[in-house]
């Protein structure tokens, strides 16, 4: 799911700019939030929001996930895959398809 080229260049950017020093577990966790806040807005007031700018937010969210990710030694692409491993064990189809509620508390 994430290329490894990928992974490469914002590696490359950050260490060009020397700012993996501020790139701390907690302090990339925050940036997450401040960017997914930042795509939120974009649907605050209308839900046609503007595509550049959502994909320009989406991409800072990716951006900080992968870089957390590299930061504290995980794979994105594993993480995904074991957290879809157990979303299916918790959400059987026969119980949750095309229910947006818990289906254990109907």
């Amino acid at each position: 799911m994430v290329d490894q080229s990928v992974r490469s260049e914002i590696a490359a950017f950050v260490a060009e700019r020397d700012w993996a020093q501020f790139h701390s577990p907690e302090n990339l966790a925050k940036s997450i939030a401040i960017e997914a806040g930042e795509l939120l807005e974009c649907f605050q007031w209308n839900a046609e929001a503007d595509t550049d700018r959502v994909r320009d937010e989406l991409a800072d969210v990716l951006t900080y996930c992968i870089m957390l990710a590299e930061r504290i030694g995980v794979d994105p692409d594993q993480i995904v895959l074991d957290k879809l491993t157990k979303s299916r064990e918790k959400y059987p189809v026969n119980k949750a398809r095309g229910r947006s509620e818990k289906y254990d508390s109907i």
